[in-house]
């Protein structure tokens, strides 16, 4: 079965950092882009950062400064850096993977093929 499995979500003060994982399984990452994605309460969701097999990146406009993400398609993982958090960044963080074919819009849900559970980040002092 295909598995996306987030970890690492929680209670953080604004201005620390959060290290979220997305473990992959079930599947092979050579022909899929990963990204993350956030739902916070009330809205849409939305794409964060994304990187597709050969190593393209695309991230929101919202984050570039703040988020940066790796991928270790031997470990079949995928690690979000999320530095100088704010309130408008409490979300559920979804890790999500797109068919390569669409990596440079990877930010749009309709390219996801696979959706983790999510993970909650929440900022707050």
């Amino acid at each position: 079965q295909v598995h996306l499995v987030e970890s690492g979500g929680g209670l953080v003060q604004p201005g620390g950092s959060l290290r979220l994982s997305c473990a992959v399984s079930g599947f092979s990452l050579d022909n899929f882009a990963i990204g993350w994605f956030r739902q916070a309460p009330g809205k849409e969701r939305e794409g964060v950062l994304c990187i597709g097999s050969r190593g393209t990146t695309v991230s929101s406009n919202s984050v570039k400064g703040r988020f940066s993400a790796s991928r270790d398609d031997a470990e079949m993982t995928m690690v979000l850096q999320i530095n100088s958090l704010k309130p408008d960044d409490t979300a559920v963080y979804y890790c999500a993977a797109s068919p390569q074919v669409f990596v440079k819009r990877c930010l749009d849900s309709n390219t996801v093929q696979v959706w983790g559970q999510g993970t909650q980040v929440t900022v707050s002092s």
